[in-house]
């Protein structure tokens, strides 16, 4: 799924573009990374071309493009755009996708959509999150040098003429989007509507301080382990991140938009209202609301809506437990050995008391289950194995039937919404024109077609039935889900119990063992 982002700089050090794609950085600082030396490292990994510099460096291509057309003075000019395509993972694996080819991509990409401007555009193997996605940088300087011929997506005469500034309008970035669907259609690549948000909206100032926060909490955690103690946080939470969790939590255990606000608000003093049509959340501390469009695509009006009346169907299968879960069966603690390791007196007290705690537990448990015999349990702990792999097997077919169902959903919902518009291009009298006003409608419409001939679908199914099929799966889903789970902790319950077993006779046979004495 190829996504696009676009940065501007103010810098007028145009040289630090270059810079930054061919030498190592710090990606919290932005400061380069030194070796021994002192001197700058460059990348493991790299490709790197320029367009419309002819014998110039970019920095130079871009000083001189200034001086002619007396532009870019100013401290608060733009200087440079910058345009980050980044690829799905799986297309190296799946699609083989390579640098070379992606360099490619994006060097016709920026020759389609950057025409007249000078421009790097350098290929990276990996990303700051070390997925293995493959990405291509485009920096383009703000200045066009030439005049070049119009194209489509261009409607006024600074997006053609020579000595204009490149605008990145919402109309450019929704043009730009739909260029890289198209892009990844016809390479055979895997895409995603960009045109539509995909659950939860992430900001680039929220990965940032996600990053940093995870940063800091790692190093605090690794003093705590030096020090022998268990850290309480592993994973490191943003504000809103935290704000969509507890709305989730309360979204999946209510059935009406009145419970929702109310038990938000209740346990979490997170307030809800609805203004033209969307929902907006303020939670404790805040005075301004926050738009669910900020927060993710599943917390919007039509999506909540749908998850209460998916929750009213499925109440009745949830009860509240109102009996006292007994504890879990945990294992021996090796005292010896911790003794051994400078644990004090203290501790071997407790964990004699553990020990002789779990030990009971333990006994309990065979008792009840009527696995006194070794064998016994053998057989058992194998049964449930077999149940566990088997529901687990049956789990993972379905959610793959589940998916393959929902995509299909999807296409066939943008197929009949945009049909009639489809239909309505044979008639117009100029369908390149009518096309070129409806492009992103009709890539997505082609996408649809395209994945119906892809799975040889010439009759296309139902609606009703396929939400019925969902529905159906989806139940029998929760029932061998249930199966999996129960033998899944009844298969760890008595694993345990064979390893305090073994343990428990293992220190027998040690208070047991007499040291032969030297025959005199």
């Amino acid at each position: 799924m190829a996504t696009i982002k676009h940065l501007s700089s103010k810098n007028s050090n145009y040289a630090a573009a270059e810079s930054y794609l061919t030498f190592q950085h710090n990606e919290y600082t932005g400061l380069p990374i030194l070796d021994e030396k002192g001197r700058p490292k460059l990348r493991d990994s790299y490709l790197l071309d320029t367009l419309e510099c002819g014998e110039s460096s970019f920095a130079m291509a871009c000083l001189i493009a200034n001086r002619k057309y007396g532009k870019n003075g100013r401290r608060e000019d733009v200087k440079t755009h910058h345009y980050i395509i980044s690829f799905d993972p799986k297309d190296a694996v799946e699609n083989g996708l390579t640098m070379e080819r992606a360099q490619a991509l994006g060097l016709q990409f920026c020759k389609d959509n950057f025409p007249g401007h000078p421009a790097i555009v350098c290929t990276h193997p990996d990303g700051h999150n070390s997925a293995g996605n493959i990405h291509v940088h485009i920096v383009i300087g703000s200045l066009r040098v030439r005049t070049v011929e119009r194209q489509p997506f261009m409607d006024k005469p600074c997006d053609w003429e020579a000595g204009k500034k490149h605008r990145c309008t919402s109309a450019m970035l929704r043009h730009l989007r739909v260029a890289v669907m198209e892009m990844c259609e016809q390479a055979d690549l895997n895409q995603i509507n960009l045109l539509e948000a995909q659950g939860d909206h992430v900001s680039e100032r929220e990965y940032w301080a996600q990053r940093r926060g995870q940063r800091r909490l790692d190093h605090a955690n690794a003093k705590l382990a030096a020090e022998g103690q268990q850290p309480t946080q592993t994973v490191y939470q943003t504000e809103l991140d935290k704000l969509r969790k507890q709305i989730y939590a309360v979204l999946n255990k209510t059935t009406t938009f009145e419970e929702f606000s109310a038990l938000l608000m209740q346990e979490h003093g997170i307030a809800v209202k609805e203004s033209r049509g969307r929902l907006s959340y303020c939670p404790p501390g805040r005075t301004k609301f926050i738009t669910a469009k900020k927060l993710s695509k599943k917390l919007e009006k039509e999506q909540v809506l749908t998850a209460l009346s998916q929750n009213i169907q499925l109440a009745t299968a949830i009860q509240p437990s109102s009996e006292k879960k007994p504890d879990k069966i945990r294992k021996l603690v090796d005292i010896q050995a911790n003794v051994a390791a400078g644990k004090g007196i203290g501790y071997e007290r407790w964990a004699k008391k553990f020990n002789l705690k779990r030990w009971s537990q333990t006994l309990c448990l065979l008792q009840e289950k009527k696995l006194l015999s070794e064998d016994a349990l053998h057989q058992r702990i194998a049964e449930l194995q077999t149940q566990h792999d088997d529901a687990l097997a049956v789990v993972k077919d379905m959610d793959a039937r589940m998916v393959s169902l929902k995509e299909l959903r999807g296409h066939l919902v943008v197929y009949r919404q945009y049909k009639p518009l489809a239909q309505k291009l044979q008639t117009v009298r100029n369908p390149a024109k009518f096309k070129e006003q409806h492009r992103a409608e009709f890539a997505v419409y082609e996408a649809a077609c395209a994945y119906f001939k892809a799975n040889g679908l010439r009759t296309l199914p139902d609606l009703k039935k396929l939400d019925a099929e969902y529905q159906t799966l989806s139940s029998e889903k929760n029932g061998f889900y249930t199966r999996y789970k129960k033998a899944q902790i009844e298969l760890r319950e008595l694993r345990t119990a064979q390893q305090n077993v073994e343990a428990f006779f293992r220190k027998e046979e040690r208070n047991h063992a007499v040291p032969q004495q030297e025959v005199k």
